[in-house]
């Protein structure tokens, strides 16, 4: 009943400020009845709240709440190889967040940057290197704990799902772009591994990797992952512009991104979590999306006191860089 009241109101919003910015009723109407019909038509409903629930409530945090290694727990190990998912599940992850990117050869893989520099002893764009040129770097030459982890590789995302099923890990696949290369490479391991529709979520800032998520696998869990303000300013909150006109404009932007993000687009894509800046999270956002059967996911929680909040008083799913200590908070 809610969402059907949710509705109501959001597509009323819509008639009256096309209806204010037309002073034509029949237009707003119109365009408001094709937003409906679009929205009745195109929408993907959730995956069924057990299979959510198996997902982003895994029995291995019972007595707690599930703890996510970012890129792996990427301050305990190099982030996004093998050694970090199992240096996660060591130090007690119930999952690990990955990064999928591809090789010039269309090779899925593990890594968050557009090029190889920041954390190997290689250089250059990830998708201008074939397989065998990747396999020749050290992904622990950049990190603090090198000589620990010292020739350690940057693996395969089929190795890596491997290795996770293995560790009983709940996988977050984070995707950032090449949507129909992402959905096409993730569907293939979820039909060679079908344990992943039980332990596994994938997750994206853009909500067409989503959509296509969707459509090309209905029966996966996905989430939307979201930081309001993010076209205008740098995660650090500094502006990305400093032309007041396109720092307007990108503003402006802003709200209409967060609007659609909490209103319409987790509707369309049928999310199950949204993965929310840490900053933005309070015990009435989470009771927001709980009331819509959307569990909230914080990201990047990096202190003790952080985690306690978490734990004690939200009591919901968090990602970690550190399961072991706290560092550099991230926003």
């Amino acid at each position: 009943m809610l969402q059907i009241g949710d509705e109501l109101v959001y597509f009323s919003a819509v008639f009256l400020l096309v209806m204010l910015g037309t002073r034509s009723a029949t237009g707003a109407s119109i365009l408001t009845a094709s937003l409906y019909v679009f929205m009745v038509m195109f929408r993907f409903p959730p995956v069924p709240a057990d299979q959510a629930g198996r997902v982003l409530r895994p029995k291995a945090a019972a007595g707690g709440v599930p703890v996510v290694a970012h890129r792996a727990g990427s301050h305990d190990a190099p982030e996004n190889t093998l050694a970090a998912i199992r240096e996660a599940s060591r130090n007690g992850a119930t999952g690990v967040e990955l990064d999928l990117s591809f090789t010039a050869d269309g090779v899925p893989v593990l890594m968050h940057d557009e090029t190889v520099d920041r954390t190997t002893n290689g250089s250059g764009p990830i998708n201008k290197l074939q397989l065998a040129q990747l396999r020749r770097l050290d992904a622990s030459a950049r990190h603090r704990l090198k000589d620990k982890f010292s020739g350690e590789k940057v693996p395969t995302l089929h190795e890596a799902v491997g290795e996770c099923i293995k560790q009983q890990l709940t996988i977050f696949f984070a995707v950032k772009g090449q949507t129909d290369k992402a959905a096409s490479a993730l569907h293939e391991m979820y039909k060679k591994f079908p344990a992943l529709y039980n332990s596994s979520v994938v997750c994206s800032f853009e909500p067409k990797v989503i959509y296509k998520m969707r459509q090309t696998d209905p029966k996966v869990v996905t989430a939307l992952t979201h930081r309001p303000w993010s076209l205008s300013r740098f995660s650090d909150g500094t502006p990305r512009s400093l032309s007041s006109w396109s720092q307007f404009w990108s503003g402006l932007l802003d709200v209409l991104l967060d609007w659609a993000h909490h209103h319409l687009l987790w509707n369309l894509c049928g999310v199950s979590a949204i993965l929310m800046q840490k900053d933005f999270i309070s015990l009435d956002y989470v009771q927001y999306w709980a009331e819509r059967g959307v569990e909230v996911v914080g990201w990047t929680i990096n202190t003790v006191v952080e985690k306690e909040y978490y734990q004690n008083l939200l009591k919901i799913s968090y990602i970690t860089d550190s399961l072991l200590e706290d560092c550099d908070p991230r926003y």
